[in-house]
């Protein structure tokens, strides 16, 4: 495969998910009359795939500074797996719900009172700058880590060096406060 072949195709699967993303979001495609049980508990192993994603990230780190190769694919082969799984049951919950979940919101009618607003305080402040962070770094960082995935896989390492050097940090960042995101937001869930 040629290196234009591989750009487009992680161009496309980029623009893809970022437009289904956006699709669920507004709420375009509607959400099925009746949400199925399973969706309250999508949310937790969100943060259950993004938290262990964190620590699989920091063992192939430790992996490739003692020069395991073989240890440090296979990690990042099970990271990828459980981000691609993150990545299915994130969009399957944004469809499911009914209405975005608002951080302050206590009584769940989708909206933020003055009260709502005052008793969140400083807090929905910190929230959403880091909810904002994490989104922008996460859909910035799919190709990134599209494209250092294939270098590692084709042994085309000083490639992989150059683009690993910024995809690493940034999807350590995206799959840390992911968890983070969780955590603060989860009180505010009314299912």
């Amino acid at each position: 495969m040629t290196d234009k072949f591989i750009f487009r195709f992680v161009a496309a699967i980029s623009i893809f998910v970022f437009v289904v993303v956006i699709i669920l979001n507004r709420k375009i495609i509607p959400a099925p009359a009746v949400m199925p049980a399973f969706t309250p508990y999508l949310p937790k192993l969100n943060a259950i795939l993004n938290g262990t994603c964190s620590v699989l990230l920091l063992i192939s780190l430790w992996f490739i500074k003692q020069r395991n190769i073989t240890m440090h694919k296979r990690i990042n082969i099970l990271a990828f797996i459980l981000s691609s799984l993150f990545l299915v049951s994130y969009i399957l919950f944004h469809w499911l719900l009914p209405r975005e979940t608002v951080f302050g919101d206590t009584n769940g009618d989708g909206l933020l009172s003055p009260a709502e607003a005052t008793a969140a305080g400083s807090m929905r402040t910190i929230y959403l700058t880091i909810l904002i962070s994490h989104i922008i770094l996460a859909a910035g960082v799919l190709p990134l880590i599209l494209l250092s995935f294939y270098r590692g896989l084709q042994m085309q390492v000083e490639k992989h060096k150059k683009l690993v050097r910024w995809t690493f940090p940034i999807w350590l960042y995206v799959t840390v406060t992911g968890v983070i995101v969780y955590l603060m937001v989860s009180p505010y869930y009314h299912f």
